[in-house]
């Protein structure tokens, strides 16, 4: 039978059916209690299916608002059969809103949209506002990873992250954060970025 978003949404993510924004039952998602994952904005999917397949025992939950992403990872969710991937196709400040507090184990922010003009620098993910709904809902010890190549964007994430009590800048050397993860898969974003030479980097952050 063929894959289609509607089987891979979370079932109870429907907004004119949860005005409230009551909790979603990550448990019900996923069949069980297994370490759950948040990816805000997949692009393509490619290091959310890597995760999902190098991790099968972990959740992974991918958010993307814009549909060209979401159409080019569910066929491919299909023809590898991967389980443990569940797809929002929209905002994940809307998942966030109804995530139950401590239940994500990790987060991934890959390459987000940089926002470059100063006005509208209040739309980027790291805001203060959005990064409360994350901190509410990571475990204590759990990692946010954030990659990007905008220069900007490194210093705003740096001084949005460290200023927090909430959170831990995990960097062994000075320039750690210039190495990927060990289990780090290339995106599109990434490939164009080396490609028109720009410098990937990679911050983690652990949750206090």
């Amino acid at each position: 039978m063929e894959t289609t978003l509607k089987d891979l949404s979370p079932k109870n993510i429907t907004w004119a059916d949860n005005p409230k924004r009551n909790p979603i039952d990550l448990i019900e998602l996923f069949g069980n209690s297994r370490p759950v994952w948040l990816e805000i904005g997949f692009g393509g999917g490619e290091h959310l299916l890597h995760m999902a397949q190098t991790y099968p025992d972990i959740g992974i939950i991918g958010c993307e608002p814009y549909v060209n992403g979401v159409a080019m990872l569910v066929p491919r969710i299909a023809e590898t059969g991967t389980k443990n991937v569940r797809v929002h196709m929209g905002d994940a400040r809307d998942m966030l809103d109804v995530l139950p507090e401590a239940s994500l184990n990790k987060a991934f922010l890959l390459y987000p949209d940089p926002w470059p003009k100063s006005r509208h620098h209040r739309r980027r993910f790291v805001e203060p506002e959005n990064i409360d709904q994350l901190a509410r809902a990571l475990k204590s010890g759990a990692e946010f990873r954030v990659a990007t190549d905008i220069e900007d964007y490194v210093r705003h994430t740096m001084e949005h992250m460290t200023s927090r009590s909430d959170f831990e800048w995990l960097a062994e050397t000075p320039d750690n954060w210039r190495k990927p993860w060990a289990d780090w898969h290339r995106t599109r974003y990434e490939v164009k970025a080396i490609r028109e030479g720009r410098t990937p980097h990679y911050m983690t952050f652990r949750r206090i």
